[in-house]
């Protein structure tokens, strides 16, 4: 007689099981991806794509070539990843800006501020995606033209402001994106320690000039900036570091929005390890956030409540009873501030 295979049907737990063994799976798939786009990062950013290759971007990251070439097929597929996870990093400063409903040139404002402002918290991202970028293959310099044309499409909305923006076709827009990237481009490449933001003012005179004039390019020159980027939609322009008002006066650091979301995310998230605050704080370089999160503790802000690395544990940081206070000021100065707008 044959014996006849019969397939057992996977019970629920058993299925729970596989599940659970999938997870660490992806999870280390996700942490070995991180750290290769920051790897790819510090490679690019020190020899140049054109130099670069997956042995440099592998070392950088500490991984094996093999584990590179599991999650991308390619050097070319590491730099579109990693130039399409800034524009993500990008758009969403851009989301929490608030910019929806205000008028063009206020878009357009707060907009080019938020762009400067990530750039000058993320010099290295910014020459990899501003400069190295365009050594890239067709793919990724495809990529970069869809961002360069949804700049312009903002822009060209300036033509609906007026008499003098009816006069300008689409190929102003168009200009007025490159000759700002150009710009941006020279101060990148010459890694000038100006900041970007210094530039706001001028740029806003160029943008709006076309479309609005001389008169409202020499406003805008004239404008104070924004000021930071705002938490939970809140500005923090008016707070002078150490100064009144300043939640962290007193504790020799200043008032920033990667360190007000850093201090929001171990505040709200208790035993956070370095990836999850630098992915909530918008930090691509682990090497940045470990060096904020150690000044944070050597304020008496932030205590490390894991093993770290000496001890083959991750690190679990919490708020210590001063940085509570400080997490405390923030929010009700931003409640404040909401009420007040």
């Amino acid at each position: 007689m044959s014996h006849v295979r019969t397939r057992v049907p996977r019970s629920p737990a058993s299925v729970g099981v596989a599940v659970r063994r999938a997870q660490p799976r992806a999870q280390v798939a996700e942490i070995q991806r991180s750290r290769l786009l920051a790897g790819a990062v510090g490679a690019i950013d020190e020899h140049g794509y054109a130099q670069t290759t997956v042995g440099h971007i592998a070392l950088r990251a500490g991984v094996s070539r093999r584990t590179f070439y599991e999650l991308f097929a390619d050097r070319e597929a590491c730099l579109a990843a990693l130039f399409g996870d800034v524009v993500k990093m990008i758009e969403g400063e851009l989301a929490a800006a608030g910019l929806e409903g205000l008028g063009w040139r206020e878009r357009v404002r707060g907009g080019l501020w938020a762009i400067l402002s990530f750039f000058d918290r993320e010099p290295a991202l910014a020459r990899v995606c501003v400069i190295q970028v365009l050594h890239g293959g067709p793919g990724v310099l495809g990529r970069r033209d869809e961002v360069l044309a949804r700049l312009a499409a903002v822009l060209d909305e300036g033509r609906g402001e007026g008499a003098r923006g009816a006069q300008c076709t689409a190929l102003t827009a168009e200009g007025l994106v490159g000759a700002a990237f150009g710009i941006v481009y020279a101060r990148l490449l010459r890694r000038e320690r100006k900041p970007l933001a210094d530039l706001f003012g001028e740029l806003m005179g160029m943008i709006v000039l076309p479309y609005l004039g001389s008169g409202a390019a020499r406003r805008e020159q004239a404008r104070p900036v924004p000021g930071l980027a705002s938490v939970g939609g809140v500005e923090w322009a008016s707070v002078q570091p150490g100064g009144e008002g300043d939640p962290l006066a007193g504790t020799g650091m200043r008032l920033t929005y990667r360190t007000a979301r850093v201090l929001e995310c171990i505040g709200g998230e208790p035993g956070a390890s370095n990836r999850v605050v630098a992915e909530h704080a918008g930090v691509a370089d682990p090497g940045q956030i470990s060096k904020l999160l150690r000044r944070l503790e050597r304020r008496g802000l932030v205590a490390n409540t894991g093993g770290g690395h000496l001890n083959g544990e991750p690190n679990a940081w919490a708020l210590t009873e001063e940085g509570r206070q400080v997490s405390r000021r923030l929010s009700i100065d931003a409640g404040r501030r909401m009420e007040a707008a």
